[in-house]
C-alpha cells in the first residue's frame, strides 16, 4: 500500500571511488525490491557518522557497488508498507539506523540480539541484502529507502527529527554497552567515557541521564573541559597534561567506554588499572582496520577486570534510547546542513578533520529532492 507515489528510482549521492570519496555525486538507482515484511520510507534527515567517512575512504574494505551512498542514522515519513506489514503504518515517521535486515530466526534474532546475527545480518549501506536476490543496500544521502519493516524504529512526537537521527546509531551504539554493562539505572556507579566527539558526547548524556554516581570524560587534553560538563561530565581527565591521573583514580571505575575515533598507538593498560574489581572496559572505537589497541595481562589480571566490544545496538535498546532522550528532554549536540552535493562535501571533510561539536546532521531533503 502507498500513498505517495514510490519512484521507479531512486536518487542519491554517491561516492564512486576512495579518491574522490568526500564528493559524492547525485545519481538515480534501482531501488531493493519490496518485500512483503518491507517498508519504503521517504527520507527527511539523516546524520552523519564516523562510519559513512571510513567506508568510502576503503578504511574498512572496497566498494561492494560503484555507486555507493552511504547514511544510516536516517529519519523519514513511511510512504509505502509490504502486505505483511504491521509495525509501521503509512504517514508513520521512523528512523533506521547501521542495519538493515536479518536472518530472523537464529537464536540472537529472536534474543533481541539481532545486531550480531551471523546468518543473515545486513548494514544499511554497502552490503549484500541475500532476502533480495544479493541487492547492494544503498543509505540515507538519498531521496527514499526500503528496508524491512523490524528496523525501522518509531520517533517519539516530542523528539524533534534531526535531534533523533544521531541516536539512531552514534546514540545506540553508546547506549548498548552502558546498559548491557553497568545497568539501567546507574545509581551509585562511576562511569568513565573515553573520547569526547560524535560518540562520546551522548555517551556522557547518557550515563548522566541514567543517574550515574559521577561521570569522568577521557581526553588527551583540557580543551574539551568546558563541553564535557555541558554535556553531562562530573570531570575530565586529561591523559597527557596529569602524569598521575591513574594513581588518582586507581579502583574508581565500574565502566569505561571506549568512543576514541583512533586506535593509533592506543595503550588500554592505565584503563584498566583504574577499573574496580571486577570492572569493565568496553570498546566501541572502530578505527581503520589496520589500526590495533595495545594492552599487557597484568592490568586485567590483577583486578580480575574484563574487556568488552559492542556494535551498534537492539531495536529494542533503539526503542529504549530515543524513549530516554524524549522523556529527559535531552538533545544531542546537532549542526544541520542543508542536503546536496555541497552540503554533503562540507560535512564528510569536516567530520574527517573533526571539526564539528559533535555531529552533523543534513537536513531539508523534501525542499532538495522535491
Amino acid at each position: 500500500m502507498s500513498a505517495t507515489k514510490v519512484p521507479e528510482q531512486f536518487s542519491g549521492f554517491a561516492a564512486d571511488s576512495p579518491e574522490t570519496w568526500d564528493h559524492p555525486k547525485l545519481v538515480k538507482y534501482a531501488p531493493k525490491k519490496l518485500l512483503p515484511v518491507d517498508i519504503t520510507i521517504q527520507i527527511q534527515a539523516c546524520g552523519v557518522c564516523g562510519s559513512d567517512c571510513h567506508t568510502i575512504k576503503g578504511n574498512w574494505g572496497p566498494y561492494n557497488r560503484p555507486d555507493l551512498v552511504v547514511g544510516h542514522e536516517i529519519i523519514g515519513k513511511v510512504i509505502e508498507v509490504g502486505s505483511q506489514v504491521t509495525k509501521h503504518k503509512v504517514g508513520d515517521i521512523v528512523g533506521v539506523g547501521a542495519q538493515a535486515n536479518s536472518c530472523g530466526e537464529c537464536s540472537r534474532c529472536k534474543s533481541n540480539n539481532e545486531q550480531y546475527c551471523q546468518k543473515g545480518g545486513v548494514f544499511t549501506y554497502n552490503a549484500p541484502d541475500p532476502k533480495a536476490d544479493n541487492y547492494i543496500t544503498q543509505g540515507g544521502y538519498a531521496s527514499h529507502v526500503r528496508l524491512n519493516q523490524h528496523f525501522a524504529a518509531a520517533i517519539p512526537k516530542n523528539l524533534d527529527i534531526h535531534d533523533a537521527a544521531p541516536l539512531l546509531c552514534g546514540g545506540l551504539t553508546v547506549y548498548s554497552p552502558i546498559v548491557r554493562n553497568a545497568g539501567h539505572d546507574l545509581t551509585g556507579k562511576t562511569i568513565g567515557i573515553v573520547g569526547i566527539g560524535g560518540l562520546g558526547a551522548m555517551a556522557l548524556q547518557i550515563s548522566k541521564a541514567l543517574g550515574a554516581k559521577k561521570v569522568y570524560a577521557f581526553s588527551r587534553t583540557n580543551s574539551k573541559e568546558k563541553d564535557a560538563k555541558a554535556l553531562g561530565a562530573d570531570e575530565l581527565i586529561a591523559t597527557k597534561d596529569n602524569a598521575n591521573w591513574v594513581a588518582e583514580h586507581l579502583d574508581e571505575f565500574d565502566l569505561i567506554l571506549n568512543c576514541a575515533n583512533s586506535g593509533k598507538g592506543a595503550n588500554l593498560d592505565p584503563y584498566l588499572q583504574v577499573l574496580k574489581l571486577t570492572g569493565v572496559f568496553a570498546n566501541v572505537s572502530a578505527p581503520p582496520a589496520d589500526e590495533k589497541l595495545e594492552i599487557t595481562p597484568f592490568p586485567m589480571i590483577l583486578n580480575g577486570s574484563t574487556i568488552k566490544s559492542s556494535a551498534i545496538g537492539s531495536m529494542k535498546e533503539a526503542d529504549e534510547v530515543l524513549k530516554l532522550y524524549a522523556d529527559k528532554g535531552l538533545k544531542p549536540w546537532i549542526e544541520k546542513v542543508a542536503v546536496s552535493e555541497d552540503g554533503v562535501s562540507e560535512v564528510l571533510s569536516r567530520i574527517d578533520k573533526g571539526d564539528v561539536k559533535y555531529r552533523f546532521v543534513l537536513s531539508d531533503f523534501e525542499k532538495f529532492f522535491n
